[in-house]
Order: structure tokens, then sequence, then C-alpha cells
């Protein structure tokens, strides 16, 4: 038996997801990230809904939110086994571990999505598909020029592309019974489309401070370990534009022994995603509870 902890992507963000983050550590965490986001936290949160899902402030303001919900839990938690980042979230995931420095992730996060940005000048984005297998999507993929960008289960998966092929795309899924999904992020991340961010995001890790994580964190592309500084920058620049092997993640967290797996937010995506696919592992979100202190009490239930 063991604990997991699961880091989100984009896609979750609402006026809600401070509402349990008042504790000293994790007011630490948000007024850092005040800095890098141009704006505090909770003022962005208390603004327009829309300026949450710009991509320069999405992936800092998701990664600071991570980042303050473990401040305050984990000291209260057992030891977790392993932890895995969704997307963005694999930079949060080396914070909650030691790898990277709280100072060092925002600005990080910041400088990703500035280069994920600057990489395609053409409109371009995400739709999630449900109930087609990755036999039946590739060659449809292929055919409209989209790619598979994460791969979430047998039949869910992400695709990605400019926006007017990844339309000609979905009609075409529509049409074959399958379910879709448009996701609220601007970036077609994990597709070819954003080789070109690879160099430039290469150089800035290359200068940024990379310690040993004190829990093994899982590489997002392959669901593999990552322990080495080395392998940390190959795998956090080759996620830009390589598909998430989110499905291999999640077995991954299973095959380590974690029978408990807690989402740190925003949002409960992962922690819903997992529960179904995997009914063995208990899963829920921080954002399903009404306090921090419930948190703590149900991982310790369980464990």
């Amino acid at each position: 038996m063991g604990l997991g902890i699961l880091c989100p992507g984009q896609g979750a963000q609402s006026s809600a997801m401070l509402d349990l983050l008042a504790g000293d550590r994790a007011r630490a965490m948000l007024d850092l990230a005040a800095a890098t986001l141009g704006a505090h936290p909770r003022e962005l949160v208390a603004g327009p809904p829309a300026r949450l899902f710009e991509n320069v402030i999405a992936q800092p303001l998701v990664c600071a939110v991570t980042l303050a919900a473990w401040a305050e839990l984990g000291p209260h938690l057992p030891p977790p086994l392993v932890a895995a980042g969704y997307s963005v979230g694999e930079l949060a995931a080396h914070a909650c571990a030691g790898t990277l420095a709280p100072e060092a992730l925002f600005p990080l996060a910041r400088s990703r999505a500035d280069v994920m940005d600057a990489a395609c000048g053409r409109p371009n984005g995400l739709v999630a598909v449900r109930g087609l297998p990755a036999a039946i999507l590739e060659p449809l993929c292929a055919r409209h020029g989209v790619w598979m960008a994460i791969v979430n289960g047998p039949d869910r998966i992400v695709v990605g592309g400019l926006l007017d092929p990844l339309a000609a795309f979905s009609g075409q899924v529509e049409g074959l019974g399958g379910g879709l999904t448009p996701l609220a992020i601007s970036v077609a991340s994990h597709t070819p489309l954003m080789t070109p961010a690879l160099a430039p995001f290469g150089a800035i890790l290359a200068g940024t401070r990379l310690s040993r994580p004190d829990i093994p964190i899982l590489a997002g592309i392959d669901g593999t370990s990552v322990l080495s500084a080395e392998r940390i920058r190959d795998v956090l620049v080759h996620q830009l534009d390589q598909p998430i092997q989110w499905w291999s993640c999640l077995q991954a967290l299973q095959e380590r022994g974690c029978t408990v797996l807690l989402e740190l937010g925003p949002g409960s995506t992962l922690a819903r995603m997992a529960a179904d696919l995997f009914p063995r592992m208990e899963a829920r979100s921080v954002a399903d509870f009404k306090t921090l202190d419930g948190v703590v009490r149900w991982v310790e239930g369980r464990l």
C-alpha cells in the first residue's frame, strides 16, 4: 500500500481553486508566483475568467496552485511512493519532489509557455476524443495532418493540430461515433507543431539548477522514472513535441504499489480518470474536499 501524487496540467482553472489555500505555506508559494504572473494569483482568480486560460498565465498559475497545495499537505502525509505530472504538471511534480526550487519553477513554467506560444504562428489547439481506439485514430490523424498528443487510455486520446485540420478531423470522428471535447488550451502541446520550442526551452533548462528528486518522478513521455539531471532535462524538453503516455504513467503507478492517488489540483480530472480506469486504486483530488484536514484524514484512512 502506498501513496501516489498527481500534478495536473491546464484546463481546470477556476475562481474556486484557491479556496483551501489559506495557510502560511500556501500563501508563501502564491506570493512567490505573483512576481512571474505579473499579478497575485488571488487577483487573477477574481478577474475575468478567460484570463486564467491564457497560456502564459495558465502554466505558471497551475504550477503555483499545485505547489501551494503540496506545501500545506506534504508535511502531514506519508511519504509518496512516486509522483507524476500531466503536461506542465510534470514541472510541478519536480518541484514537489525537490528537483526544482519554487523560485525556479514559476519562471520556468512561464518560459515554457512563451516558447510554446512562439512555436506556431497559426491558431492551433487540442481536442479530447473518446470511444475510438488508437488503431482507428492514427490513420485519421495522418489523413488530416493532426497528431495524437496525449494517450489517456485505450480509447481516450487527445489530438492536436492547426484549428482548420482539427475541425475536419473532428467532423470525421463524430461521423464514426466518437465523442469530442474541445480543450481550453490554445497550443497543440505534445505535437510536432511545438518542435521549434525545443531548442529555446532546452537552453533555458540547461541554465536551471536541478537536484536529485526526493521521490521518483515518472516521465510523461514513457512512464519511466527519471532521476539524473541529464535525463530530467531531456524528458522535459522532448515532452513538448512528443505525445504524453499518461496511460503508461497510470499503469506504472499501480505497478509501483500505489493504492491511493491524490491529485493536488486545480480540478479533479486526473483523479476521476484514474478511478475510472484503475478501480483498484482509490483516487481523489484536493478539489473534492472542503478542508485540507479532510484530505489528510482521507489519505491516512486509506493507508
